[in-house]
This record gives C-alpha cells, structure tokens and sequence, in this order.
C-alpha cells in the first residue's frame, strides 16, 4: 500500500491557509489540512533576522502526489519562498491510512463548487 504524506508549511493568516487548504481538498491533492493558528516564528530572511505571527498547516496526502502537490501550493501561496517539507510518514492506522489514499486516489474527481 503506497505511504501517506504529511507536508509541513506556513502561512501569514489562517485565512490563506484555509483557502489554499481548500483548494487543495477540492483538487484531491489533499485528503485534509489542519490550520493551527498563534505561531510566533524567528527566522533568517535575506540577510536580517525576521520575526512574524504566523499560522501552521499540516497537509495530509499520498507520497506519490509530492511534486503536485508542491507544485498547486507555490502557486496559491503568498509567500515569495514558500517553506514546504515533506515528511515521509512511517506508520499509520490503517483506516486512517486507507481515508487518506482513497480521498485523493486517482479514480476521484476533483469536488465542484
């Protein structure tokens, strides 16, 4: 059975994470995406040390969508340098697992509307 993915990103507000999040979910790249607002980043960016209120989105989805996955992202983000990190996923329940595969499996049609 082909692995889940967790991809790791993040946002300047939750209301671009859930909309990019969603369209991610209505293109099946993505099974689910949890937005995890009050984020305080510290972090190097173009020569300066940088600080921001941030929000957390964790992307579930499939290792086989990687590339497109990170490819519909960069083109929702607002972000000039996106921070997308896929993290390989070991082990996972196996309904769960199945949830995830079968959301974004390529026999479904992307949701309307």
């Amino acid at each position: 059975m082909e692995r889940p993915l967790l991809v790791y990103t993040t946002f300047p507000d939750a209301d671009a994470a859930l909309a990019v999040g969603e369209a991610l979910v209505r293109m099946r790249l993505a099974a689910c995406v949890n937005v995890l607002p009050g984020m305080r980043s510290v972090y190097a960016w173009k020569g300066a040390v940088e600080r921001a209120d941030e929000v957390v989105a964790l992307i579930k989805s499939r290792a086989t969508l990687a590339e497109p996955l990170a490819a519909a992202l960069k083109a929702r983000h607002p972000y000039e340098t996106p921070i997308i990190l896929h993290l390989p996923v070991e082990g996972a329940d196996p309904d769960t697992a199945a949830w995830i595969l079968r959301e974004t499996g390529p026999d479904q049609a992307p949701f309307s509307g």
